[in-house]
């Protein structure tokens, strides 16, 4: 790392230090709690510090202070550590964390477990988390199932602990326990604010809490007006702007594309697999909570068929781009197996370097194919023009998936998308694969990469 990229990373923290520390001022004072400012600044420090780490990209301390909102301090606290632990991302619980989950939470094998009752010490905070999320001593964590919320909630409990009374510290809790993602409902027919709600109702009354039912269900409202704004980009009125936040999640479980413009075309293709099956999997109308009239109907059926809107362009979106990088691997498996992304395609772009690209080699064309609907067009759009923002690793437009739409047209593209997944899964060869794909766009690319090659000889050659 350069210089002036330590002195921005070191100013970006500084700046995440002094909005973390003002929210946790602002949230102490409307609840009239007393906190010494270096105990802020620690809690602070232990917040700020997890939330930039290597491997964050979109869990940052921008995204906390998101998904925190204004409107309340519970909503702001809860937010600031729901994320603290993401196991996927981090690879591992943050050391400094490690100091609140040790006394409660062992690893076996590659799992975190909740240690078994004649492990636990006699603590009610830890107890009333596991009641929250209605977990068990000798239980296994599974990170489909609420791990990281759960270590996330219980970081926030311990920390919380000296300064909180336990009617506060369960409302926190409570908001982080609704940010579980993607549940569907249970067999009664309640969904998780319902459940919540009774749980709560259960944990009030067996810990004696000086909490109303009417605080209950204020607590119930707040989690929903959280976890809603954790997934609110899902519902974003502009499919770009969806598709940048798609782009952010991919390098934080995908870390080759981080800090390097040299990932393979499988570690990209793979990446994007892994971030179309999951749009595939899930259902619009499980990304949203709603509780006892709250949001409105209107308002949660229009942010359910916003996601559904969202996932449809996100679908044919990364099909596309499947479909443009499986045709690039198989055609580089002619010479290679391990073929990095700017070897065919050209370097990124920077500021101070323009190298030559595989586009620049590609001819106009002529009469290209037209979209049939408002799908296509939206699609063809963000490819041609572009998401908002490029990332640090992948340009914001798509000039090769372009030119395959162009040139095939959609109806093509969806037929070739599932071909190239029997080529994924070796049903057919790289070789069967393009012989079964446009002629002359397999001429015309194969053509463009060989000048592409040209182009970098006479460079090297050049007196």
């Amino acid at each position: 790392m350069t210089n002036v990229m330590c002195d921005q990373h070191r100013s970006a923290e500084q700046d995440y230090d002094q909005q973390c520390l003002e929210k946790l001022a602002w949230a102490m004072k409307q609840l009239n709690i007393v906190v010494e400012s270096q105990d802020l600044a620690k809690i602070t420090e232990l917040i700020v510090q997890t939330m930039t780490g290597p491997w964050r990209y979109f869990h940052t301390p921008e995204h906390i202070f998101e998904v925190g909102g204004s409107e309340h301090p519970i909503e702001v606290l809860a937010a600031l550590f729901h994320d603290v632990v993401y196991v996927q991302v981090d690879q591992s619980v943050n050391f400094n964390l490690t100091y609140y989950i040790i006394p409660f939470i062992r690893q076996v094998a590659e799992h975190l477990v909740i240690r078994d009752a004649s492990e636990l010490p006699a603590d009610k905070s830890f107890e009333m988390v596991m009641q929250v999320f209605n977990f068990s001593p000798s239980q296994t964590l599974s990170p489909l199932e609420g791990q990281n919320e759960f270590l996330s909630a219980l970081v926030a409990a311990k920390v919380l602990d000296p300064f909180l009374p336990p009617e506060l510290i369960i409302q926190v809790v409570a908001c982080i326990e609704a940010t579980i993602p993607f549940r569907t409902h249970n067999a009664e027919g309640l969904n998780n604010s319902d459940i919540l709600y009774r749980r709560l109702q259960e944990i009030t009354s067996q810990l004696n809490l000086k909490l109303t039912p009417e605080e209950l269900r204020a607590t119930v409202i707040r989690s929903v007006r959280l976890s809603n704004r954790d997934v609110g980009s899902f519902a974003h009125l502009n499919p770009a702007r969806f598709l940048d936040n798609t782009w952010n999640l991919l390098p934080e479980t995908n870390h080759h594309l981080k800090y390097s413009s040299s990932y393979t075309i499988n570690q990209y293709r793979t990446a994007l697999q892994k971030m179309e099956g999951f749009l595939n999997f899930i259902k619009p109308e499980v990304i949203f909570h709603q509780f006892q009239g709250y949001p409105t109907d209107e308002t949660y059926n229009d942010l359910v068929e916003r996601a559904r809107k969202n996932i449809e362009v996100g679908r044919l979106y990364l099909g596309t781009k499947l479909f443009t990088i499986a045709f690039l691997e198989a055609l580089s498996l002619r010479f290679g197996r391990v073929i990095p992304v700017s070897t065919l395609m050209g370097e990124m772009p920077t500021e101070s370097f323009v190298a030559a690209s595989l586009v620049d080699f590609l001819p106009e064309i002529s009469h290209p194919h037209q979209p049939k609907n408002e799908l296509d067009q939206q699609i063809l759009t963000l490819l041609d023009k572009g998401r908002t923002q490029s990332a640090s690793y992948d340009i914001k437009n798509s000039p090769l998936a372009t030119y395959m739409v162009k040139s095939m047209g959609f109806d093509e593209i969806r037929h070739q998308r599932n071909r190239a997944q029997e080529f994924f899964q070796n049903v057919i060869s790289a070789e069967e694969f393009l012989a079964g794909c446009d002629m002359n766009v397999k001429k015309t690319v194969t053509d463009g990469i060989v000048k592409l090659f040209d182009s970098r000889k006479e460079a090297l050659c050049r007196s």
